[in-house]
């Protein structure tokens, strides 16, 4: 494994509370995929977890309450045909899960008002157009 995996700043995911589990991948690759374990899938106890700071655990567990099943989240990846390359991507997709659904909600935004020399304008424009097209009707050609 390529060491820590930074969910934000200096919050890593523990690798003592990571679950690994290791299967069959399906689909093409031969002789070779019947015999090794290639598929990976990786488990972590968001609900128990010491590593994340309360608030980030508790923004995490409402934003992946519909992935969670007793309060573990849980990520499989099987697209390598290496059991190594497929636990390094099942680590980072977790760790950037993680990071998504801990991040602090947007700024609301604050509502801001049309200059009204613009929105004056704009109707300026609109009437300038009606008159133009009602010009185009053909009552006065004979």
């Amino acid at each position: 494994m390529s060491g820590p995996y930074v969910i934000r700043g200096s919050v890593s995911l523990p690798e003592a509370e990571l679950m690994w589990r290791f299967s069959r991948s399906g689909g093409p690759g031969g002789q070779h995929v019947n015999t090794s374990d290639s598929q990976v899938e990786l488990r972590f106890d968001l609900a128990n977890t010491e590593a994340l700071p309360p608030v980030w655990k508790e923004r995490a567990l409402e934003k992946l309450a519909g992935r969670l099943v007793d309060g573990v989240v849980s990520v499989r990846s099987s697209e390598h045909r290496s059991q190594w390359r497929n636990r390094e991507t099942a680590a980072v997709r977790l760790a950037s899960l993680l990071a998504e659904a801990t991040a602090p909600p947007p700024r609301p935004r604050r509502p801001t008002r049309i200059p009204r020399g613009i929105n004056e304008r704009r109707l300026r424009e609109k009437k300038a157009r009606s008159e133009t097209k009602r010009g185009r009707t053909g009552r006065d050609w004979g």
